[in-house]
This record gives structure tokens, C-alpha cells and sequence, in this order.
């Protein structure tokens, strides 16, 4: 089941927990009431033929899906301390950002509404839904080993936009969300 804590923002090691001290977890209903950060476990032994991933593409549009190895090999990820950088650099997308953990683990951290970060940790089988708009970041813990499905609506689009980017459509349209309770869970 996947972890959420609140993060010290003093963490000089962005691959470890960097937990609150006293740690300050977040359920998975504050996560989605907070963030719209939405959460499913997947079995991954049965992903091909129980269904629940082929509704959830329905539902959303989803169309067209790859995966990502991010390991520091050239054969898997070149230059992979700037590509984390890259991933950990503070950004938005003008499209929901969905991940498939399925081998390793990984960080995402979140901003809620008061502007804190949410650290929410992923390992197989855990899927994340990121809205369109929320300033986010990604990185692997100290395994440096992931390997993540990635879905999209159409053709992949991955346009990270730098912090500060408030004057984007999406950005507005995702405080809208958060702030007026609009956010809801397909079921």
C-alpha cells in the first residue's frame, strides 16, 4: 500500500524519506482531498486479465502507453543524474502525468493547498493520477532503480513547465479544483 508524508524541507538527500520529525503521514482520502492526487493498487500478476487497468484507460482516454527504465546504466537511462534533475526540477503539465510502478520505487512529491510537499512513495503496483496543473517533482529512492508504465490520452505529450507557471490555463484550472471541491474519483 502506498505511503504519504508530509516532507523537511531542510532534506539534503532528495532520495531518502526526509519525514517530519515527528513523521506527519497523510491518508490516501487527504492525499486526493488536498492534492487531487489520485491513488490505485494494481495486481500486477493479473494487470493483463482482471480488468481493472483496461477500465480505468477507458474511462480516462487513455490510448497510447509505453514504459521507462530509470536506472544509472547508459543502456537505460543516459545521463541519469541530469535527467533526475531534470525530473526533480519543480514543474507542472498541461495533462494528467499517470504512472505504473512496476518493478522498484520512487518519489513523487506533491504540493497541497498550503503549499507544503507531500512525499507519496511508489513501489509495484502502486498508480498514481497527477492533475493536470499541480506542481510536482519525481525521484527514485536510494535503490535508483525504477520501472514505470507511463499512459496518455493520445499522443505522449511531456512538457514540464517550470515553477512559476501560474499564468497557464491548466494551473488555473487545477486551483479552481482545488479549491472548490471538484475534484472526483472515477469509478
Amino acid at each position: 500500500m502506498v505511503q504519504a508524508w508530509y516532507m523537511d524541507n531542510a532534506g539534503s538527500n532528495e532520495k531518502a524519506e526526509n519525514h517530519k520529525n515527528p513523521p506527519e503521514f497523510v491518508s490516501l482520502q487527504e492525499l486526493f482531498k488536498k492534492t487531487g492526487v489520485e491513488y490505485y493498487k494494481l495486481n500486477l500478476a493479473s494487470l493483463d486479465s482482471d480488468g481493472i487497468l483496461e477500465k480505468l484507460k477507458t474511462q480516462r482516454g487513455y490510448t497510447y502507453e509505453d514504459q521507462v527504465t530509470i536506472r544509472p546504466t547508459p543502456d537505460k537511462l543516459e545521463e541519469f543524474e541530469k535527467k533526475l534533475k531534470i525530473f526533480y526540477t519543480e514543474h507542472l503539465h498541461t495533462d494528467e502525468e499517470i504512472r505504473l510502478c512496476v518493478e522498484g520505487a520512487g518519489y513523487f512529491d506533491v504540493r497541497d493547498k498550503g503549499d507544503d510537499w507531500i512525499r507519496v512513495r511508489v513501489d509495484p503496483g502502486d498508480l498514481l493520477i497527477i492533475p493536470a496543473g499541480i506542481y510536482h517533482r519525481f525521484t527514485v529512492d536510494d535503490n535508483k532503480y525504477i520501472v514505470a508504465k507511463r499512459f496518455f490520452v493520445g499522443e505522449p505529450v511531456w512538457t514540464p513547465h517550470n515553477r512559476p507557471a501560474d499564468e497557464i490555463e491548466a494551473r488555473k484550472d487545477y486551483i479552481d479544483k482545488l479549491q472548490n471541491g471538484k475534484f472526483v474519483i472515477a469509478n
